[in-house]
């Protein structure tokens, strides 16, 4: 997979290539001479453990769907991390006729049911961030996860060389039943190996849950005190959460940990000089490309992908890692955030310190 990084500009060209996907069909969301399309398009997201699905993959995908296809409607579900939820909310969703479902599973190997029975309705399932890797789905779209987990990984390596640090490394996986998560794990692995910092410690974390993340590192601060050089840390969550743990410890400064989704509070423990990295995914790039493949596949069209993955046509973007070195330049020049969003109280010092206003 590519690991190299490119600018929001070239990432939204990409999306640009799939315009062949905004056309739209009939009204029972087949094909039609008209250009038109009609039909419910299922969007499910796993969980309100990462604020991202809330708070961007939702209202962007939403608003995608709204500009290409009118007369389409978005049943929106969130599976609070209960598999068995989302499998029911795919159910209902079923009966109520949409014409596409969006899936982002809870647990990558259970969600192989929610696509074999909405295939055998003829209902096309596009999955979303998370592959499912058993079962086929008609489409997938997605950021390269194996290589986000080398990016950050590698990030932090380079930095650690730069400080001269000694010691090990702490590995903060993500949701033992999320195959993204195996993926980034791979990554992350790729990106240490060679280096002379050795792995102390390294946890699956359920569920991406950071409290649970959290609780595990303090664990091994117990352990390691003294001898932990960094944290390489999946995701943004289990980045707080380990974040929490070394600075409940009293480890004054924080070691350098990484991140992944660009969350808020991320970019303000990147600011505040808590958290090294994160991964800035402009999710309006997958969000865009999904709602494109869905409203296509109601036309009665099949999206194309640049490459297949687990059997299934993909389109795979490659995000970029973020620091305070470039975080104006990429999160607040490029308009994700705002200063207003991310500046308030403790962090305006810090804001004013990069120039973010």
């Amino acid at each position: 997979m590519k690991t190299t990084s490119f600018r929001v500009t070239a990432l939204a060209a990409a999306v640009m290539a799939l315009g062949s996907l905004t056309a739209c069909g009939s009204d029972e969301g087949s094909g039609g001479s008209d250009g038109e399309a009609s039909g419910k398009i299922a969007f499910l997201m796993p969980d309100r453990a990462s604020t991202r699905y809330e708070e961007q993959d939702r209202p962007l995908f939403e608003k995608k769907v709204e500009e290409l296809c009118e007369d389409c409607e978005v049943l929106y579900q969130n599976a609070d991390g209960d598999p068995n939820k989302q499998q029911q909310q795919a159910n209902s969703a079923i009966a109520q006729g949409v014409k596409a479902l969006v899936l982002d599973a809870v647990d990558t190997k259970a969600a192989a049911t929610i696509v074999e029975n909405a295939q055998a309705q003829d209902i096309p399932v596009i999955t979303y961030d998370r592959p499912i890797t058993t079962k086929p789905a008609d489409f997938y779209v997605s950021f390269d996860n194996e290589g986000i987990g080398k990016m950050i990984a590698e990030s932090l390596v380079k930095k650690l060389d730069a400080d001269q640090a000694e010691g090990g490394l702490l590995m903060v996986y993500g949701s033992p039943t999320d195959d993204a998560a195996q993926l980034i794990k791979k990554g992350m692995k790729a990106g240490v190996e060679g280096s002379k910092y050795d792995i102390l410690a390294e946890y699956d974390t359920p569920e991406w849950n950071p409290q649970k993340a959290q609780d595990w590192v303090s664990g091994q601060i117990t352990k390691f005190r003294g001898e932990i050089a960094g944290a390489v840390a999946a995701n943004d969550g289990t980045g707080g959460g380990t974040v929490a743990a070394l600075k409940a410890a009293g480890i004054e400064p924080v070691p350098p940990v990484t991140g992944n989704d660009a969350e808020v509070a991320a970019i303000q423990r990147i600011i505040a000089g808590e958290q090294y990295n994160t991964i800035s995914k402009p999710i309006s790039i997958v969000a865009s490309a999904a709602a494109e493949a869905a409203v296509a596949f109601l036309k009665g069209e099949e999206p194309k992908g640049d490459t297949e993955l687990f059997d299934t046509p993909s389109q795979l973007f490659t995000p970029e890692v973020v620091t305070s070195e470039n975080v104006k330049k990429v999160i607040f020049d490029s308009g994700i955030y705002t200063a207003d969003q991310v500046c308030t109280g403790a962090y305006a010092a810090g804001c004013k310190k990069l120039g973010i206003s």
